[in-house]
Parts: C-alpha cells; structure tokens; sequence
C-alpha cells in the first residue's frame, strides 16, 4: 500500500438510536492543513452516521487519494475489509439470508474505494484520541448536543464519578484530573450523606486539591450539580441562601464552600452523556463502585 498521503478521523453519533443523528470527519492533508465535515439527519440510526461520515470525508477529496482512514465503528471496519465481499456475492443478502442494512450507504461507500487507496484502522472511542474527540464533537454538534471541551489543551479537566447506595447510606467519589498529559486520581468514601451532597463533595474537594490557577473544565453526571453551579448558587447568596419559598437551601453548607471557590476560579460544569461517558468519566465511575465496595466490606 502507498504511503498515506491523507488521514481521516471519522464518527457518528445519534440520540436516541434510532433518532436525530450527526456525523463528523476530520481531514489532514500531506501538507498540514486540516478540513473538518460535518452533516445532520433528522431520523437515522447511529451506524448509518458512522457510514455516512467515513463516505462524505471520502467523497470530499478532489482526487484519487492515498488515506489511512480511522473509526471507532467496528461495523464499519468489518464491514467493509470483511463482510462487503460476500454482500455483494449474495446480492446483497446477510448470511442468513436477511437484506444488508444500509445497503444503499455501503454502496455508495464501496464506489469511494475504488477511487482511493483506503487503509482502515479502528480506534477506541472517547479515549484521548485528539482527532477522535474532535470528529466525536462535530458529530455531536451536528445532531444538537453541545460537544464537550475534552480537547482544550489551556484547562484543567476534572472527571467525576460517584456511587451512593440509599439502602446502606454508604457512598463514594473519585476524581479523575487531567492537565495536557499529566494525571491524578483522588476521591473517598462517604457515609450518612446523600447522592447530591456527594457530587456537590467531590467537585469541592478535586477543586480544592488544584496547585495551578487555570481554567477548569468539570464533568459530571449531575444535573442538579450543573445547574446549582452554573445557575442557582448566585441567586441563592443572593436570597441569602434562602429558596423562593423561604426555606434554606439542601445541601447549604457544601453550596456555600463551592460558591466561595468558584468566586476565585473560572470554572465550567457539563454534564455528560451516560450512554456515551468520556473515558476518563467511566474511569472515576468504576473507582468510586469499587471504593464503595471496600468501605461496605470494612463494615461487616
């Protein structure tokens, strides 16, 4: 195979699947340059997005072209260096004798690869990939969700993860930091607290633990933590820490210390896609399951 002479990072994405879906590629050029693709359709499923981004970033250049093409659909890999063969043998039939879905985008995909030399390679999705992160955001963006900042190189991203178990009142939390290629973990158990005094915890205490004075990106699973954060907390001082029906404010003292740093800090709460989590996302959540685990066995 020819050296490259163009890579493509490609991905799709849809919510709910089937549903209103967007695909997003990534084009770098010999030279440098860098193209970026992106399209919507209101009603699709999310392995045609993943055909559709890998067909339009193809069908995009001008001329016959060497690529090194990387997705993180393995239906897409497989499906075109190891199913599309016997496909087209069996017009079109699976072998259990059932219609090619998407037969109309394999095709069309099919025709692109005659007029380029196309390597395929997988990559694993949400893992720190920087071309697969922005493919991933432009996919995002196209179909209505707002893409993450997992790419922004200036912040301090904080990923958190916790588990709270209502039966035993026990919990835990764990923070994942990332600054550029630099990383720590942190987080502990908590017991007699509730689900969203926990979150509103662990984003103190990773805050807390920061030595440099940068911008902070937080994740977070909690909408009651984002919209406190970024919405409620400065009505609440405000009101002094008062609801509009005059009672005080859940969880008052923790949302107190979090105000007192965020005055201090610029700091940007999201909320995260459960079905789709940054890896580093599922990485907090799978420590906090297994430090509840622990504080539980401690206990009997």
């Amino acid at each position: 195979m020819t050296l490259a002479a163009v890579k493509i990072y490609t991905d799709g994405s849809c919510s709910p699947n089937p549903g209103p879906g967007g695909w997003g590629a990534v084009v770098l050029s010999e030279q440098g340059e860098k193209v970026m693709l992106s399209g919507r359709e209101e009603e699709t499923t999310n392995n045609r997005m993943e055909l559709q981004a890998a067909l339009e970033a193809l069908a995009s250049l001008p001329t016959s072209q060497a690529v090194e093409l990387y997705t993180d659909s393995k239906y897409v890999q497989n499906g075109i260096t190891l199913w599309i063969d016997n496909w087209r043998k069996k017009n079109w039939l699976t072998a259990e004798g059932e219609p090619v879905k998407n037969q109309d985008l394999w095709e069309s995909l099919s025709q692109e690869m005659e007029r380029h030399q196309v390597q395929w390679f997988w990559v694993k999705g949400h893992a720190d990939d920087l071309y697969n992160e922005e493919a991933d955001g432009l996919a995002a963006a196209a179909r209505g969700r707002a893409a993450l900042p997992l790419c922004d190189e200036t912040a301090i991203h904080i990923f958190l993860g916790i588990t709270w178990k209502q039966k035993t009142q026990v919990g835990s939390w764990a923070a994942v930091l990332r600054y550029r290629d630099y990383f720590k973990i942190i987080g502990e158990g908590v017991k007699g607290s509730t689900a969203n005094r926990v979150h509103i915890q662990a984003s103190l205490c990773a805050l807390r633990s920061l030595k440099r004075q940068l911008p902070v990106h937080i994740y977070t699973s909690s909408g009651y933590l984002k919209d406190g954060a970024g919405n409620w907390v400065k009505g609440w001082a405000r009101n002094g820490w008062l609801t509009r029906e005059g009672k005080e404010v859940s969880n008052c003292e923790e949302w107190k210390q979090l105000n007192s740093l965020l005055q201090q800090m610029t700091v940007s709460f999201h909320v995260i896609d459960r079905d789709l989590p940054p890896c580093h996302s599922q990485e907090a959540k799978e420590l906090a399951r297994e430090w509840v685990m622990d504080l539980e066995e401690k206990d009997e």
